[in-house]
């Protein structure tokens, strides 16, 4: 009940919401972008959703039109390269992200659940569909963002998620309440700007 009705008319209201209210700051986000380095404002990418299901991500664009398409940045080569400077703040604040508001309105996305991965990112769709974390909506946000997030290593990031799943499958109040903690817990990260590491998969073992 509360996966498949509540916790998607949640994501309906705050989506809505915040389209409406950060209109605004999509035009000045894509005007910086227009100026910083030409080319679209938006980035798209094809994500894994719910039961494996592939969909189309949206970004703000936050790295040059020379980037290698399709690949983690964590496997690429100096990813600082890539980044424009306008980037670097979006990809630093996490504005990049604010796009996938229409994501989850659409009901592609959730506002809290496993980050969706790469169609190609073979070994964490893998380790996830070990935990069953594959069958739930992906989120904007979830327990492994706020747990260290580009920081952990696939096998950590994927028990994580997995711990996420299992709770919300349990439904009721104490669902509602891991989701309010995400939810809390972003914003703090974000404002600290914890765990976000360019070309970073497992760094806080290193």
């Amino acid at each position: 009940m509360y996966e498949r009705v509540i916790k998607r008319l949640l994501d309906l209201v705050l989506s809505a919401a915040a389209m409406l209210v950060l209109g605004w700051l999509y035009l000045l986000i894509g005007l910086f972008i227009k100026l910083d380095d030409p080319g679209p404002v938006f980035f798209t990418q094809k994500r894994v959703g719910k039961g494996k299901k592939l969909f189309k991500l949206h970004k703000f664009r936050s790295m040059k039109m020379s980037t290698p398409h399709d690949m983690p940045t964590h496997l690429l080569s100096n990813p600082e390269q890539y980044i424009t400077r306008v980037g670097r703040f979006l990809r630093k604040s996490s504005l990049d992200e604010i796009p996938q508001v229409w994501d989850i309105f659409v009901g592609n996305m959730s506002v809290i659940g496993p980050r969706p991965a790469l169609w190609n990112q073979e070994d964490l769709i893998a380790e996830r569909e070990r935990y069953g974390a594959n069958d739930v909506r992906p989120g904007l946000t979830g327990w492994a963002q706020i747990n260290g997030r580009d920081e952990l290593e696939i096998p950590v990031k994927a028990k994580l998620d997995g711990d996420y799943v299992k709770i919300l499958k349990q439904g009721g109040l104490r669902a509602f309440a891991m989701d309010c903690r995400c939810f809390l817990g972003t914003i703090f990260s974000v404002l600290r700007s914890e765990g976000v590491v360019e070309g970073g998969t497992g760094v806080m073992n290193k």
